[in-house]
């Protein structure tokens, strides 16, 4: 089902899976609407009941159809990942210091000491400075 989301204008579809998900959980809480999520923007856009029921029209067969497959042919669960038995990985040890163009990291890090010069601030102490040389 192709639908366009109103708030970005993004055109996006709905399969036939997600088709049947809606109308059976519209047909549980007895809801006049399915909100169809954009991937663009995430925001929700109202699908009719209606409009979805004339796309998808003979919807409770499928349904049935499809428990049955699923119960004839179950699906295995996913292994859980193995937890690592107290073997936490050891931290890399980073020398303490470094050399770099002859320098150690602890030398780059203090800045450069630099000549201070006579600073002005505003126009006016500018041109007394002038008129004083």
């Amino acid at each position: 089902m192709n639908l366009r989301c109103s708030f970005c204008q993004t055109p996006f579809t709905i399969g036939r899976f997600e088709k049947l998900d809606a109308l059976q959980h519209m047909d549980a809480n007895k809801l006049t609407h399915y909100d169809a999520h954009c991937p663009r923007c995430r925001r929700a856009t109202p699908v009719l009941r209606q409009k979805l029921e004339m796309t998808f029209p003979n919807w409770r067969d499928a349904l049935q159809e499809l428990e049955a497959e699923l119960k004839a042919n179950p699906q295995p669960e996913a292994p859980l990942p193995k937890p690592e038995a107290d073997s936490a990985p050891e931290p890399v040890s980073k020398p303490e210091h470094r050399t770099r163009a002859g320098k150690t990291v602890k030398e780059e890090a203090k800045p450069a000491a630099k000549p201070e010069a006579k600073k002005t601030s505003s126009p006016k102490a500018k041109a007394a400075a002038k008129k004083s040389k």
